[in-house]
């Protein structure tokens, strides 16, 4: 798949989702689906690293990488998430600059 046709798609979605915001029955089963596709999607990717011998013969070097990537990217993310919630959603009045 090229990055243009992901791009579509995505933009496709967030129209269709746009016409279906009022539904509640269909924003629920889109929910439900959505999260049964991303098990799925989980489950193939293990699958793929399963049968990958050499990420399996290198998963102790690789898991240590993974660590620490998957720990800094939690903590930039929380960090950058209390930047956004104080400049842009956090009212005047509650600040204490």
């Amino acid at each position: 798949m090229t990055s243009l046709t992901v791009i579509l798609l995505f933009a496709a979605g967030i129209v269709a989702g746009r016409f279906i915001l009022k539904n509640d029955s269909v924003r629920k089963g889109v929910d439900r689906l959505v999260t049964f596709v991303i098990y799925l999607l989980l489950f193939l990717l293990g699958i793929s690293v399963g049968i990958n011998d050499k990420i399996i013969n290198d998963f102790g070097k690789i898991g240590y990488t993974a660590i620490l990537l998957t720990i800094g990217a939690v903590f930039g993310s929380l960090i950058l998430a209390k930047i956004v919630y104080h400049y842009f959603f956090k009212h005047s009045s509650e600040r204490r600059d």
